[in-house]
């Protein structure tokens, strides 16, 4: 009989935590040799087992019973299981955070699936996917382990002097070389350097400080780049949760990155969607970006940008809408257009369906919806699209366009009649999808039974 696997005290834990920080410094301060990389693995792994035990006495997918078919986008690529804290590596991809942190802090430069070199090692929350994986996971009756304080990120005093040197060198030097390159600096260290991101919360005034620098015409006139420098450290600093507020509360900096979605380079404005994504986070964030009007250069984006700042501008525009105000903005700003194209031609179209979906309780946008093609649009994904969740998603936008405009009844029925796509959706597709096309199929049948009587 095998011998049960020994669980690790809280002492114990604790110090495999403060023996892996020690060593996740040295590697961060280049100081560390092959030996301290190996240390660094064998202690991630023992603390892994010590908190979650063994992998192989692990339920599969979080825990997950398999008899629910886990969508794979659901699923982090390093564990196989359900992502609890789904994060956006520089490459593009998504990884839950304990995962993908293990992989890093274990001396890894490169994204696991692509193999590709990272630019950075930033993690930014993904929250579109986050807010899926908890609506499926309530769909199926499925209860995830709270996701657990990840921030124990202590400012030393080195990096208190380390920053105090480079905000001086920002705001002190009349040199402009000497400030391009302190803030070139600055986005570095903040990018690598999590303990140095929480020492912005001793010097809240220092967001000002440096955009009030950036925002010189002299600079902003003669170099894009220190633009885009500023605009990735503000990114940079956002990712520590309690900079969130700061930033969000700092009067310069959420018209600073509207500024920069408006008129920065590509990656300026990716990176800027990127900041106001994760400062979206926040509900008192959603109202200031709302009301200060980030919605339009962030459609702008969605339509014209790059594929990564595509992504970004979705994101950012699905986090805002949670908030009611902003769907308005959403739709005045013309993102059913946007999107309802961007479906049409193949291009983002998870996003796409999400941001819709999302809107779909709005009067105003289910209305625009049904005059701009959506419907047509809608049966189309039902129909040929292969993911589930887009599938349920086009559901739900079908059946609140039906609802508010029982004329728009007659063209799902054309369609019905000639694929049956709302039928086997109400048999074989996700709970919420099989809701919405039995609810659809209901009332065309009411409407149908009505008009014959009637005649």
């Amino acid at each position: 009989m095998a011998k049960p696997t020994p669980v690790a005290s809280a002492e114990e834990a604790a110090a495999l935590r403060r023996r892996l920080r020690r060593l996740v410094a040295a590697v961060a301060a280049g100081t560390a040799d092959a030996e301290a990389f190996d240390e660094a693995s064998e202690a991630l792994a023992k603390l892994r087992d010590a908190e979650l035990g063994p992998r192989k006495d692990r339920a599969g997918a979080g825990g997950v019973n398999k008899a629910a078919a886990v969508p794979e986008h659901f699923l982090c690529p390093i564990s196989s299981e359900i992502m609890r804290d789904p994060v956006v590596l520089a490459s593009g991809q998504t990884y839950d955070r304990r995962f993908i942190q293990e992989w890093l802090s274990a001396g890894n430069r490169t994204c696991p699936q692509t193999q590709q070199v990272l630019s950075n090692t930033v993690l930014i929350p993904n929250h579109l996917v986050r807010s899926m994986v908890s609506q499926w996971c309530t769909d199926n009756g499925i209860t995830l382990p709270p996701v657990e304080n990840q921030e124990e990120d202590l400012v030393t005093n080195n990096e208190r002097k380390t920053f105090s040197k480079l905000l001086e060198r920002i705001t002190s030097s009349s040199n402009l070389c000497e400030q391009r390159e302190a803030i070139k600096d600055m986005r570095l260290l903040t990018k690598c350097n999590s303990s140095l991101r929480a020492a912005i919360g001793e010097k809240p005034d220092s967001i000002s400080q440096m955009i009030s620098v950036v925002s010189s015409p002299a600079e902003l006139e003669s170099n894009a780049e220190v633009l885009e420098d500023m605009v990735t450290t503000i990114l940079n600093l956002s990712i520590h949760e309690s900079n969130k507020k700061i930033i969000g509360d700092d009067p310069l900096a959420i018209p600073f990155l509207i500024r920069a979605l408006q008129s920065g380079t590509m990656e300026a404005r990716s990176n800027a969607a990127a900041a106001i994504f994760s400062l979206s986070a926040l509900d008192s964030n959603k109202v200031k970006i709302g009301e200060l009007g980030a919605m339009r250069p962030l459609v702008d984006l969605l339509e014209h940008g790059s594929m990564v700042a595509k992504k970004d501008a979705a994101s950012a525009i699905f986090n805002l809408c949670m908030l009611h105000e902003n769907k308005s903005r959403a739709t005045k700003n013309g993102v059913i257009d946007v999107t309802l194209k961007a479906i049409a031609e193949d291009l983002l179209v998870d996003e796409s369906l999400a941001i819709l979906a999302l809107l779909s309780g709005d009067h105003e946008t289910v209305e625009e919806i049904g005059e701009t093609g959506g419907v047509a649009s809608m049966l189309r994904v039902i129909k040929e699209d292969q993911c589930k969740r887009n599938k349920e998603n086009a559901a739900a936008v079908l059946f609140a366009v039906c609802m508010y405009d029982r004329t728009k009844l007659r063209e799902v029925a054309e369609g019905e009649k000639q694929n049956g796509s709302l039928a086997w959706l109400a048999q074989n597709g996700t709970s919420r999808a099989r809701r919405k096309a039995t609810g659809i199929l209901e009332k065309m049948k009411r409407v149908a039974h009505h008009t014959h009587y009637s005649c």
